[in-house]
């Protein structure tokens, strides 16, 4: 019986996810929490049980592609060039904020009403970016007191201005290249 229960509970949980996925791509961190029970054909005490908050359910929704840019961060670390992988990370950041829809705001959904909060998938690409952005500082090629919470601020914040543009992606990455002009001028 509880083994029962336990695949119902992983089942319940792939379906809300999925759906989840599906409803954000379509109206944003603001979804309906109600409607994604609704679709996926469980109730909202369910959906609360699996995530317990709305928070809980973007980061998982963006989790899958914030790993993927972590490791890609990894990656990079070693690179010759570290202004080229850090604006190569920054780039891969920029075009995938810019264009799942409501990622953006969940980078900063907390930070509205708690300044102190940080979300989960902050923290990630913070943590991710701060070996690149160590080593482009040690080489002087970016503006002293340049933080990882500055970059991932600065490119959250070209996501929700360019999230409405006809083509999200395209208009984050000439914003984030105008603006390293001003970050991490080129030698």
């Amino acid at each position: 019986m509880a083994d029962q229960q336990r695949a119902d509970a992983r089942r319940n949980y792939a379906r809300i996810l999925a759906v989840a996925e599906q409803e954000v791509a379509a109206h944003g961190a603001d979804a309906s929490l109600e409607r994604i029970a609704r679709v996926a054909g469980v109730g909202s005490a369910t959906v609360r049980r699996h995530f317990p908050g709305r928070q809980a359910l973007l980061e998982a929704v963006f989790r899958e592609r914030i790993e993927a840019l972590c490791a890609r961060a990894e990656a990079l670390a070693d690179a010759a060039d570290a202004r080229a992988a850090l604006l190569d990370w920054l780039g891969g950041l920029t075009e995938y904020s810019a264009s799942a829809r409501g990622m953006a705001e969940a980078l900063v959904q907390d930070r509205l009403v708690e300044p102190e909060k940080v979300s989960a998938c902050s923290v990630k690409l913070e943590g991710a970016v701060e070996p690149l952005l160590r080593r482009v500082a040690e080489q002087g090629a970016v503006a002293p007191g340049v933080t990882a919470a500055d970059l991932v601020t600065l490119v959250t914040g070209i996501a929700l201005a360019t999230e409405h543009h006809s083509d999200p992606a395209a208009e984050g990455r000439r914003l984030l290249d105008l603006t390293v002009r001003g970050v991490s001028p080129s030698r």
